[in-house]
């Protein structure tokens, strides 16, 4: 790609997008045939008979389907100092951290220089669909991103997660600034030593550069959503900063200060319209154009576990575009959003053919699974062949299998998508959910997707009472019988109890997978419990997951909380304020 130049010209990149996607299946075979050419006398191929072979079909025939715990023995061994070829050619460069939000511990990964390569290739080709859309000018973005810490593995290779992996490559800077979208805070600021003193730094860089930024943007939506309440809280700290030229006391990391002192000078006059700016807000509605009159649009990934955050997102974006960042995971890149002006419960990811070898997995309903309704979350599926990158039909719903440059190989990553149209001839997808199945007592099945759900449907009778989910995750008890869904809330208020009890009612009703409802019915599953915690519960399983070495631009809220992640169930416990059951089924 065009990793060189000053200033990306969006026109040839998206000309370059269109030739590779025009013939996509020949471009998968050439992808493959470069992947096992690079790494066909690795340990791992070697031991399936592929024998040089790097046709499609015999790939698919001697290479069964893996998944992180076949490949754990693997890449375990290449962190603890093993040089040989034992998944890829080419030696793994660093190791990268899985978020490890769900089962409380990150996951290893091996990382090199090709997904640093198709990182920036998927940033370049989005951006050129973006950049016709919403133009930007030589500018500047507010970026809430933040580099976690590194450590060594046994073997001495930099280990952190992937996304700080990229952040320090210097293909990353030259990127952005090729697409006006430099960070505005420097480098000393993303990879300090303390989340909360990084937050308030790219703050206060954010209101000094307003006039400037043209983009605001992190990994997640969360993360803007924390960064403005944030805001909300400190904005006459940072206004006091930028009247008398000193950062605030709360800012200890030495570098950062040094950093720091070379942007932060006495601005009374700015500190003044910013306190002026904040005074005259209803609520914080809108506060980014406001604060940062020259934003175009609000920028991250913004589906999947994101989408709760969207209403409050949209609060304080205003009028602005919400505007998807691409799909991919800690294993590898997947699509672009070539169609930059969906919102995000429409958005759409075309697959780039030359980044990986995709095959996907069809997913029927299972007929023998008879439900109440239809209903495209609960996933009760009986599995089919995979097929190919183009062979896949639109309206049907796959599993994506993923054999990367990175010593990936049939893997699979466990996302459920749809296929909802075609550029050329590669696929646009729309995710779905994880594939996990997250809450089961017995026969029944629901997904994240259902969770979510339920709780959108349960949250609109908070409207009348001005009161929304600030966050939410689930857990199962089974501690006694018979076993029960518990839903976590914290509430950005208090709420009148009947209406609550309610909630409750809505929740248990709104799960609707048969063996769910049949088994409320039956007694078999006990009726539903609504726990409310305390305001900034979810701030401190936040913070526990920084303790342990998160990177907050990874960061997200666990869904379901097992006994595998009993720090976080012990901080949900202890927080409780009062506990509701459902009689929706009495």
């Amino acid at each position: 790609m065009l990793e060189n130049m000053e200033e990306l010209n969006h026109e040839d990149v998206i000309k370059e997008f269109d030739l590779l996607t025009k013939d996509a299946e020949r471009v998968q075979a050439e992808t493959l045939r470069r992947i096992l050419e690079e790494n066909g006398n690795t340990e791992y191929l070697n031991s399936f008979g592929l024998d040089g072979r790097t046709d499609p079909a015999s790939f698919k025939a001697c290479v069964p389907l893996s998944t992180h715990k076949d490949l754990e023995p693997y890449i375990q061994r290449i962190a603890d100092g093993d040089a040989s070829p034992v998944l890829t050619g080419n030696p793994i460069t660093a190791i990268s951290l899985s978020s490890g939000t769900t089962q409380g511990k990150p996951k290893f990964l091996p990382f090199n220089d090709e997904l640093v390569k198709s990182t920036m290739q998927i940033f370049q080709t989005s951006y050129a669909f973006r950049n016709r859309e919403f133009p930007l000018k030589n500018g500047k973005a507010l970026q809430f991103i933040y580099g976690s810490k590194q450590f060594k593995t046994t073997g001495g290779l930099p280990a952190s997660t992937a996304t700080t992996n990229v952040y320090r490559s210097w293909q990353f800077k030259n990127t952005m600034r090729s697409m006006q979208s430099q960070c505005c805070s420097p480098d000393e600021v993303i990879f300090g030593p303390s989340f909360d003193q990084s937050l308030y730094c790219h703050l206060l860089c954010g209101v000094i550069y307003r006039e400037e930024i043209q983009v605001v943007s992190s990994t997640f939506a969360h993360s803007i959503i924390h960064a403005f309440r944030t805001f909300e809280q400190i904005w006459e700290e940072l206004c006091t900063d930028i009247e008398q030229g000193v950062l605030s006391s709360r800012v200890t990391s030495q570098s950062v200060r040094n950093a720091m002192s070379k942007i932060l000078k006495p601005d009374p006059e700015l500190a003044d319209l910013i306190r002026k700016k904040c005074e005259g807000l209803n609520d914080w509605c809108g506060a980014i154009p406001v604060i940062f009159p020259n934003v175009k649009y609000v920028y991250g990934i913004l589906t999947g576990s994101m989408e709760p955050y969207l209403k409050k997102l949209r609060h304080y974006a205003g009028t602005l575009p919400l505007v998807c960042a691409d799909y991919g995971s800690s294993e590898g890149w997947i699509g672009a959003n070539v169609n930059p002006k969906l919102p995000p419960e429409s958005a759409t990811f075309a697959v780039l053919p030359d980044i990986g070898y995709f095959e996907f997995i069809p997913l029927r309903e299972n007929p023998e699974d008879q439900k109440p309704e239809k209903n495209a979350a609960t996933l009760l599926y009986r599995e089919l062949e995979p097929v190919g990158l183009t062979e896949v039909k639109v309206g049907e719903e796959y599993e994506i299998i993923v054999t990367s440059f990175a010593g990936l190989y049939r893997y699979r990553l466990g996302d459920v998508v749809k296929v909802m149209g075609f550029y050329n001839s590669t696929p646009e997808l729309q995710f779905v959910c994880r594939r996990s199945l997250i809450l089961t007592v017995n026969i029944d099945k629901n997904t994240e997707k259902d969770l979510q759900l339920s709780v959108e449907a349960a949250s609109k009778l908070l409207v009348n009472e001005n009161i929304e989910v600030v966050d939410f995750t689930s857990n199962v008890d089974v501690s006694s019988e018979p076993g029960h869904y518990v839903i976590f809330w914290e509430l950005s208020g208090e709420a009148k109890e009947d209406v609550i009890t309610e909630c409750c009612n809505c929740l248990d009703r709104s799960f609707i997978d048969a063996g769910y409802v049949g088994s409320r019915k039956t007694n078999a599953i006990g009726a539903l419990e609504l726990r409310i915690v305390r305001k900034g519960t979810f701030q401190k399983i936040l913070q526990h997951y920084l303790n342990h070495g998160a990177a907050f631009s990874q960061f997200k809220t666990p869904r379901f909380v097992g006994p595998s992640n009993g720090g976080v169930l012990n901080i949900l416990t202890d927080n409780v304020v009062k506990s509701y059951f459902s009689t929706a089924f009495s």
